[in-house]
């Protein structure tokens, strides 16, 4: 809120600017609420706004898939860096079952954040890195089964 003071034929005002949208203006002139039109033209932004839906985690309850299981003697799938960086945050831990496309872990390169996800279905074997560890492209990270 913007406050400023007028004085027109000598009468003094207090005007409170509460918001301006599009040609419209809430102000507060010595107490008194106005709506005031505004005689210009609106100029239209050209960048559009984003709006970002709400990720919805699953629960513990919703992750736990009875069909996929450890395989004995299968072989691992490993998940390489996709760029040389830092590991920011683990989401994943050994043994945790996880699904295409679920999110492993956060890493930090060409200073982005970036999302680590798993390309297949499966049970987490071994986790090579831990956070706060530097990794170079193609490095495994850690491996599924």
């Amino acid at each position: 809120m913007k406050k400023f003071k007028f004085t027109i034929h000598g009468n003094d005002y207090t005007v409170d600017v509460h918001g301006i949208e599009e040609n419209l203006a809430r102000l507060e002139v010595n107490g008194t609420p106005y709506d005031v039109e505004l005689h210009r033209t609106v100029k239209v932004s050209k960048t559009p706004t984003i709006a970002r839906p709400t990720i919805v985690r699953p629960t513990i309850k919703q992750q736990v898939k009875p069909d996929i299981h450890k395989r004995d003697g299968g072989s691992s799938h490993p998940i390489l860096a996709p760029l040389p960086g830092a590991i920011m945050k683990l989401e994943v831990g050994k043994g945790d079952i996880v699904e295409k496309g679920q999110l492993l872990l956060i890493m930090e390169a060409m200073k982005m954040e970036n999302r680590v996800l798993a390309d297949r279905a499966g049970v987490v074997e071994n986790i090579r890195v831990q956070q706060g560890d530097s990794v170079l492209q193609g490095d495994i990270i850690m491996e599924i089964v």
